[in-house]
């Protein structure tokens, strides 16, 4: 078993090689086929979320060391502990990779993704960038079909992350569009899937024009450069006063700050994105204008059963993905990081 481990917080991943671990009770082992890079995996990476006003959210608190990153996996059944039903010895499967503690409110209610004490895989348990991963219950293995493994294992976080935000947006029509801000791996997973759940197509604001090229290029009804100075105002004239719904994939300070800007009267901004920051946001402004701020995090099981459905009839157009070897691992998150890759990068183990 070979994975690539976090062992100090912004050090270079290091290899480790060992024995396979066995699968006990309900458990699973996987041999992983594809993993998704995300943008959080650079956070976990660094050990911290930035908060804004030199405030972080330390991960080393539930992150013990060494860890394996790597949330989006797509993989087959190796071999499977004693209670874990009649689970195939060479199924391959999408893990579901945001596990609760199976006894809190919120995983009881389906939530597990917002549970607090959670055993998330690539967060709080070993992850995708190795070539196995144990999987706790069968219970969080969908069926993806026919649909390619590198672009089915991005479900599992751009495309779950997506669609559960997407389905947050309200009021959503040719006459009252959605903004989607930045057209990232996860921005374009919504360009496509904003047909599929609200029948429009999306208008898309990203400052990298290789990322707006590409968001036309997957749907979107017209693509803008939000840090052009007449972006707001011509935006503002062409909805006739703002969009009924924002969604932030970026979750930076600028990128939110623009989207409340085009917000109409009574519209929801959706925030997704965890780039990091803090706007200053006079407060009279949201009765005033009657507006929501929703934050979206990753999104459940039911709605990742779903989406896959979904992609399993055909009806979630392909993202831009390249593929890399699981060696190429720390090459794809320094390229990540420094904003070179456009689409979602996926290993292969």
């Amino acid at each position: 078993m070979k994975s690539y481990k976090v062992v100090e917080f912004g050090k270079p991943l290091e290899k480790v090689e060992a024995t396979p671990p066995e699968p006990k009770g309900t458990e699973v082992l996987i041999r992983i086929a594809t993993c998704g890079v995300c943008h959080s995996d650079i956070h976990l990476h660094d050990g911290y979320f930035d908060l804004g006003g030199g405030r972080k959210l330390d991960m080393g608190r539930s992150m013990k060391l060494p860890h394996t990153l790597g949330h989006e996996i797509v993989g087959e059944v190796v071999a499977a502990g004693p209670d874990a039903g009649d689970v195939k010895p060479g199924s391959k499967w999408l893990v579901f990779p945001w596990i609760g503690c199976g006894e809190c409110a919120l995983c009881k209610n389906g939530d597990e993704h917002l549970c607090g004490p959670n055993q998330a895989l690539g967060v709080s348990r070993d992850g995708g960038f190795s070539d196995h991963v144990v999987v706790p219950h069968p219970r969080y293995l969908v069926d993806y079909g026919d649909v390619p493994d590198a672009v089915a294992c991005t479900y599992a976080c751009s495309g779950l992350t997506a669609f559960s935000a997407l389905k947050k947006a309200e009021h959503v029509s040719d006459a009252d569009p959605i903004l989607i801000v930045g057209a990232g791996g996860v921005g374009q997973s919504a360009i496509g899937l904003c047909q599929s759940l609200h029948g429009v197509a999306p208008i898309v604001a990203d400052i990298d024009p290789a990322k707006r090229e590409q968001a036309l290029a997957l749907g979107a009804g017209e693509a803008v450069d939000p840090s052009d100075k007449s972006a707001r105002k011509e935006l503002l004239q062409k909805t006739g006063g703002g969009f009924a719904a924002v969604i932030d994939f970026v979750g930076a300070a600028s990128s939110t700050e623009f989207g409340m800007s085009v917000l109409r009267k009574g519209g929801k901004i959706v925030i997704v994105g965890l780039f990091g920051g803090s706007i200053d946001l006079p407060l009279a402004t949201v009765p005033m204008k009657a507006i929501t701020i929703s934050g979206s995090y990753v999104g459940s099981l039911a709605e990742l059963e779903e989406l896959a459905a979904i992609g399993r009839k055909g009806g979630i157009p392909q993202i831009s993905v390249s593929t890399r070897s699981l060696d190429e691992v720390q090459e794809t998150l320094d390229q990540l990081r420094e904003g070179k890759i456009v689409g979602r990068a996926v290993l292969q183990a």
